[in-house]
């Protein structure tokens, strides 16, 4: 007689999480590419901004190495760009599997955003490795502060993208707007700049930006000589559990009549 093995449903949603994670895996390097092309695409881009900064500011931007000053800048916003693009879209995509009664798309919101924390601090540790090998200078003064910061973006990111997800359900041409509105983030966050190069006078046009605080704070986490004037931990923080809030009881109030549309 064949045995039944019961789970408890915090067993059946582990399973089901990880069971979408090696989904995003197989489906996100079915190429021939695959890893190599998570790597080498920000690498290409700093490298680029790198040589582009370096000729405006030198080989240091205030006290942090160039290439160091563009590594912070370009993995944050990309990490945050990659994880609310495919969170938003993780509904529409994975809508087939929700007839199954065990997964919900909040299951598939977790394993999405998983897997983009998980490559981009894969590609710090390999950008690391391949700055030692070239015998670029690395420092990281408060590696702890720099995770908290890495952490709070991505909530930031997987917060909006369930309330994006959540929205296309509703009204599909919202996808398209949201292209248009986290385009100029690469721009004004600080990628590219610092805001100690900006006028004070401008920095409240700025400071709205939770992204500007973690680029900023990041790099303060790298080399504590570097400025954060205007910048503050708390409401970088503090947006990124208002903004997990809110999307958490959005979709506890919406999420079955989303879905069902």
């Amino acid at each position: 007689m064949t045995a039944v093995i019961k789970r408890n449903n915090w067993a059946i949603w582990r399973d089901v999480i990880f069971a979408l994670f090696v989904r995003e895996i197989r489906t996100g390097f079915n190429d021939r590419l695959g890893l190599a092309w998570a790597v080498f695409q920000p690498l290409s881009f700093i490298f680029l901004l790198s040589y582009i900064r370096g000729m405006i500011a030198g080989s240091e931007s205030h006290t942090v190495p160039t290439f160091e000053f563009m590594m912070y800048g370009m993995l944050l916003i990309q990490l945050f760009l990659d994880t609310l693009m495919n969170v938003s879209n993780s509904f529409k995509k994975n809508k087939a599997l929700f007839a199954f009664r065990q997964v919900q798309p909040i299951s598939s919101v977790i394993a999405v955003a998983v897997f983009y924390l998980f490559i981009k601090i894969a590609v710090f540790f390999l950008l690391i490795l391949i700055m030692y090998f070239l015998n670029i200078e690395f420092r990281l003064d408060d590696p702890l502060y720099l995770l908290l910061n890495i952490i709070g973006v991505w909530v930031i990111a997987l917060s909006l993208g369930i309330l994006f997800a959540i929205g296309q359900c509703y009204i599909p041409e919202i996808g398209k707007i949201q292209s248009v509105i986290v385009r100029p983030l690469f721009f004004i966050s600080g990628v590219f700049f610092s805001l100690q190069d900006v006028p004070k006078e401008y920095w409240p046009y700025l400071d709205w930006n939770p992204m500007l605080h973690a680029i900023e704070l990041s790099r303060h986490a790298a080399y504590k000589t570097y400025p954060t004037d205007g910048v503050s931990e708390f409401y970088l923080f503090a947006s990124a559990l208002v903004l997990l809030f809110f999307a958490l009881a959005t979709y506890h109030v919406s999420w079955k009549q989303a879905i069902s549309r």
